[in-house]
């Protein structure tokens, strides 16, 4: 089944060159090995991922930290939370503004450069908001780890709870904003607006949890929507698959029915002509983001079974306490 997303689709003619910037941005800061790994990551296309954004350099820094952060769990790592929480929390830490730890590792340093950039130029009140998501991806982290070592599916409402932390989604939909105009607080807790942006991040989520399950498997990862269902219905692995997809394609569904109210909501709540146009790029940033990452999904390569994760030189974990040399921490 294939799902259909009624928002049109946009690239930028600038991925190539984000393409070479984001290589270079990870050789710096050594989480590509050698040749074999970084052609394996180019396969992934990360740039066309993140085409959509304004900051192209930016945005494709931003996924390549994520994948990579996150794939490092995959090995025999991810099966031990204590660890886990350890790498984890000095990226809290640097999400709060403490930056002691930036060079401890290929990870913090990079996660430190990509903090910087995006928050420098944003308001408290949008930092303080971004630090929380950053925490909560990190901190999701250490409690899938629980789940993977207990080999246990988890029901759905305990599979959702964490799967939107460790999915990272809501720190995805806040960088939309560095690339626009802030939104008005009283536009962002709308329950329009907020239904909106639970639905471009549940989307992706639910449709992520059907192309990585024959990749993440094999690793004991039992976070997985299509093996709750099964579990729940007591179903095949295809009607699981089936039933994930007709809820994605609900959800999108619901989101073009609210992006017809905003228009409305704006003028209800009184905003000026730039707030106005804050929220409308902001809604538009949602739509573009869900049929962007819907498009990449079906083509990367990065969710083939057969893959082996690219992996900082000195092998599995070495990104996690190994110092990273000649990395520089934000002023």
């Amino acid at each position: 089944m294939a799902l259909k997303v009624p928002f049109p689709r946009r690239t930028s003619t600038h991925r190539a060159a984000a393409g070479a910037h984001n290589l270079t941005w990870l050789r710096e800061y050594e989480l590509l090995g050698g040749k074999d790994d970084t052609q394996r990551y180019v396969r992934w296309n990360v740039p066309d991922l993140t085409a959509r954004y304004e900051d192209l350099c930016l945005a494709t820094d931003l996924f390549s930290f994520y994948f990579l952060f996150d794939d490092q769990f995959d090995g025999a790592l991810g099966v031990r939370p204590r660890e886990v929480a350890r790498a984890c929390e000095p990226l809290i830490a640097i999400a709060h503004g403490d930056y002691a730890a930036a060079k401890e590792s290929p990870y913090t340093a990079c996660f430190a450069d990509v903090w910087r950039r995006s928050s420098e130029r944003m308001s408290s009140r949008w930092r303080a908001r971004a630090a929380y998501n950053w925490e909560w991806y990190f901190a999701a982290h250490p409690n899938e780890a629980l789940g993977r070592s207990a080999a246990r599916v988890p029901d759905r409402d305990s599979y959702l709870m964490l799967r939107r932390g460790t999915g990272g989604m809501e720190t995805v939909l806040d960088m939309l904003e560095c690339f626009a105009d802030e939104v008005p607080a009283e536009a962002f807790h709308s329950p329009q607006l907020r239904l909106m942006r639970q639905l471009a991040s549940d989307v992706p989520t639910f449709s992520n949890d059907v192309h990585s399950l024959d990749k993440e498997a094999p690793h004991g990862d039992v976070n997985n929507l299509v093996m709750v269902l099964q579990q729940q219905r007591q179903c095949g692995r295809d009607e699981a698959c089936a039933a994930v997809l007709a809820e994605a394609q609900w959800m999108i569904d619901q989101y073009s029915r609210l992006a017809t109210e905003i228009p409305e909501l704006c003028t209800r709540l009184g905003l000026g002509s730039h707030q106005r146009r804050a929220v409308e790029r902001y809604a538009d940033g949602l739509a573009s983001w869900l049929s962007g990452y819907l498009d990449w999904e079906s083509l990367t390569e990065r969710y083939h079974p057969i893959e082996r994760t690219p992996e900082p030189p000195g092998g599995e974990g070495a990104g996690v306490g190994c110092a990273a040399r000649d990395t520089r921490a934000p002023e």
